[in-house]
């Protein structure tokens, strides 16, 4: 999927307007209206019609408002009546993802299918090669019967003018994991049994029918509740704007954030403890190898796909943990914020004592636009905390983590790097075969998107700008 798309385009819009209505204390006055302003009347239709188009929108805005879509009892209950749930709601549910069923109803089976460019050759390799003795030639044309074809692709790869496509279901072509697939009713469902959270899924779905279910209201009534709320930001941050590490943590500060602390000083804490237990546990120890933990995709992979590989993964805690255990340690009472680009620190954040909410790069974007905040445009900055290292920024970027426990031990250490960057199906079923057949390496680096953080599934910047970005705010 490309990285700017129109149902990304759209979901940004709707949380541009949610975040507008709860600055000015108009959400439960006005987020009725937001589908019909979406939708308007002499618009074009995506669907059947514009009222299916605005249905969609109203199961969207309540993903925003932090809501799964199951949880809806009656579906002539209005979005005010959510946003009255919301500000009165204890806590939230641990289910992250959340499939809008009725933009869900697009995608056929996934097949091949026989296009125009079929010249019903002499040769016939598809016919010949099929397994299943599923294509047959009707008007001198291939023609493969749905009920024989098992998708084996040999038809495809056989075919001397490429005749023959792939048609896939987006979400389920992009899970590493298989957990997504259609129920009875044709509509994607997350198995959540088999689900790791990387997002994969929502980036893919064309018709943006996948939604991750936002802290947006949670944070809000902890601003007006005067508490100490602090922002701890990714290190990938330095790679979505256009401007310097010290105004976008000035520009946070003037959306309402009381402080904010950059996750790279957990990010150095995470580094030293697991260069310790690099050192412990391979080189002095009889481990033939490690794996990071700081990918929450990843080591919910382990816990439910690869139990094999559960002991040679780091036990060190993850950068966001260390750096919301600071802030913990110094005001007890703060509320916690991690802000970055990944769907799976939701669900990390809700086992992690120290951390409150999360909140998305995207979100964040559009925070700065409904608060009128022009983060290049900003003066008068405070310098940034000097004592974070470079390599502990560096955790944005695939090979960051590999590089910062390289410089955390001795030179002369044996320590042999590896990188798995971006979590497939294929790179899991070599993972697979570790147990059995041990990698050369003895430190494995895996990171669920490919390119690091700085690639997430709720970023803002195309990954390419996004490097241009970061290298120049971390020189």
């Amino acid at each position: 999927m490309a990285f700017t798309n129109n149902a990304k385009l759209i979901r940004r819009e709707m949380i541009s307007r949610v975040c507008e209505l709860l600055a000015n204390g108009e959400l439960e006055a006005k987020i009725d209206r937001i589908p019909v302003e979406m939708v308007p009347k002499d618009s074009d239709s995506v669907r059947c019609c514009i009222y299916k188009d605005r249905a969609v929108a109203k199961y969207k805005l309540m993903a925003l408002l932090g809501f799964n879509i199951c949880e809806e009892e009656d579906e002539l209950t209005p979005l005010s009546d959510y946003v009255r749930m919301a500000m009165n709601r204890p806590e939230l549910t641990k289910k992250v993802l959340t499939v809008v069923d009725i933009a869900c109803k697009s995608c056929v089976n996934q097949s091949y299918i026989v296009t125009n460019m079929c010249k019903g050759c002499l040769a016939r390799p598809c016919m010949l090669n099929c397994p299943k003795d599923a294509i047959s030639f009707i008007g001198g044309q291939a023609h493969i019967d749905p009920d024989k074809c098992v998708n084996c692709g040999i038809c495809q790869r056989e075919c001397p003018y490429h005749a023959i496509i792939h048609q896939p279901i987006p979400c389920e072509e992009s899970c590493p994991v298989g957990a997504i697939s259609k129920n009875n009713d044709g509509v994607e469902h997350i198995d959540r049994s088999k689900c790791i959270h990387c997002g994969k899924c929502m980036t893919a779905c064309p018709f943006g029918a996948i939604m991750a279910k936002s802290h947006l209201v949670e944070i809000f009534k902890s601003f007006h509740a005067k508490k100490k709320v602090v922002a701890g930001i990714a290190p990938a941050i330095f790679g979505q704007f256009n401007a310097s590490k010290e105004q976008i943590i000035e520009g946070i500060k003037k959306i309402g954030f009381s402080d904010v602390i950059e996750v790279a000083e957990g990010a150095d804490i995470t580094a030293e403890h697991e260069a310790k237990e690099f050192i412990h546990e391979v080189v002095e120890g009889e481990q033939d190898f490690m794996t990071t933990s700081c990918c929450p995709a990843y080591v919910n992979l382990v816990n439910k796909h690869l139990p094999e590989l559960k002991p040679y993964v780091s036990t060190t805690r993850s950068p966001m943990h260390y750096t919301a255990q600071l802030v913990k340690d110094q005001d007890p009472d703060s509320i916690f914020v991690f802000v970055g680009p990944c769907v799976a620190k939701r669900q990390e954040a809700f086992y992690d004592e120290y951390v409150n909410y999360v909140l998305t790069f995207e979100e964040l974007g559009a925070l700065f636009v409904s608060n009128g905040v022009d983060v290049s445009a900003i003066e008068d900055i405070e310098e940034i905390n000097k004592n974070i290292s470079k390599e502990g920024r560096g955790f944005a970027l695939s090979g960051g983590v590999a590089n910062a426990i390289k410089s955390a031990v001795s030179a002369d250490t044996d320590y042999r790097p590896e990188l798995i960057n971006g979590l497939t199906k294929k790179e899991i079923k070599l993972m697979k075969m570790y147990n059995k057949r041990k990698p050369n390496a003895n430190f494995i680096e895996v990171m669920s998107c490919e390119g690091g953080c700085i690639a997430g599934p709720d970023i803002i910047t195309n990954p390419k700008i996004g490097n241009k970005y970061f290298a120049k705010n971390n020189k």
